[in-house]
């Protein structure tokens, strides 16, 4: 071996694993995540199958550098700073702080996102045709609160309240709106809505003791990386306090949850994929469009109504896409 190879070999070896690939040739993806791994392991899986739909293998012909926030929205911009110094193709932000504290940090490589707010309005992109530098998937779920308060009342008739729970760090001006639009949505349903804040696991605790004080009948959780990440908690505490609720995702109906209206999120993080792999075979972020889903589904867990004494009425049971027994 001539020395100057001997010595290139060196230097490609003190900067690391993922600089020794990207010199090689491999791609490399930063995964910005406002989740924690354990909880979107199987969301995480989906993005690597809309990876390998387009031919790149994660540790074979790309690899993925992440960073977990694991629900702690203000670790994000400096994760998103360590990301900057990487020798990145593109960078993959799942969830609205996400995409956001990406942005923020000025990289230099093209975005692709999952958000649930419109990425026009919170200034992510240009249009959604036209969207620019950043591109990728909008959730869409926010909007279908009053959509999500018809079903829950459908199935549970007798409640005159519901619990509304918000994550105020999520943004002041998303947080009202949110409020506002589910107040007017109950109240256009003849009901009453209570809304409580939580943005840590005692105020989560705090917000189902003062929700169940108010007398709600039902909850309706925010479309939130953050409450999906706390989860389990979310369920347990709905159970201790025979609480039906709705959620966005059919994750919480399939860990116990009552009912899930919304997209699958699953299939969205493999669109993510697919555009990320589109991406490193050489189309411009300008030229792929912001993709909405088409489909939602409804999803009941048949054992949890009965638990909580709750006949399902056939109309529900008809417009169901899956019952989990």
């Amino acid at each position: 071996m001539r020395r100057r190879d001997f010595v290139a070999g060196l230097a490609v070896s003190a900067l690391g694993p993922l600089a020794a690939r990207a010199q090689q040739g491999m791609p490399v993806i930063g995964f910005l995540s406002t989740r924690s791994p354990d909880e979107a392991a199987g969301h995480t899986n989906a993005f690597r199958r809309g990876l390998e739909e387009m031919g790149y293998f994660e540790g074979r012909s790309v690899a993925i550098e992440y960073r977990w926030a694991k629900g702690d929205y203000g670790q994000l911009p400096s994760l998103a700073s360590e990301l900057r110094g990487r020798p990145l193709s593109l960078i993959a932000a799942a969830g609205d702080p996400a995409a956001q504290a990406a942005k923020a940090a000025g990289l230099a490589v093209p975005i692709v996102f999952i958000v649930g707010q419109d990425p026009v309005r919170s200034g992510l992109v240009e249009s959604m045709n036209r969207p620019g530098r950043a591109t990728g998937v909008n959730f869409f779920t926010g909007d279908l609160g009053s959509k999500r308060l018809e079903l829950l009342f459908s199935m549970v008739p007798s409640a005159q309240r519901v619990g509304l729970l918000l994550n105020p760090r999520f943004g002041t001006d998303t947080f009202e709106q949110l409020r506002q639009s589910a107040s007017a949505a109950a109240l256009s349903l003849g009901r009453e809505l209570v809304a409580q804040s939580a943005a840590t696991d005692a105020e989560i605790e705090a917000a189902f003791a003062a929700l169940v004080a108010a007398g709600v009948g039902g909850l309706m959780v925010q479309n939130d990386p953050f409450f999906d990440s706390r989860r389990s908690l979310i369920l347990r505490l709905s159970s201790r306090h025979r609480l039906p609720g709705i959620f966005h995702i059919r994750e919480y109906p399939a860990d116990g949850g009552l009912m899930s209206y919304g997209a699958s999120l699953s299939d969205t993080y493999r669109q993510l994929g697919v555009y990320a792999g589109k991406i490193l075979r050489g189309a411009r972020s300008d030229d792929l469009p912001v993709l909405r889903p088409t489909k939602f589904e409804l999803v009941i867990n048949v054992q949890t109504a009965k638990a909580l004494g709750l006949a399902v009425p056939q109309s529900i049971l008809i417009a169901a896409d899956e019952l989990i027994e």
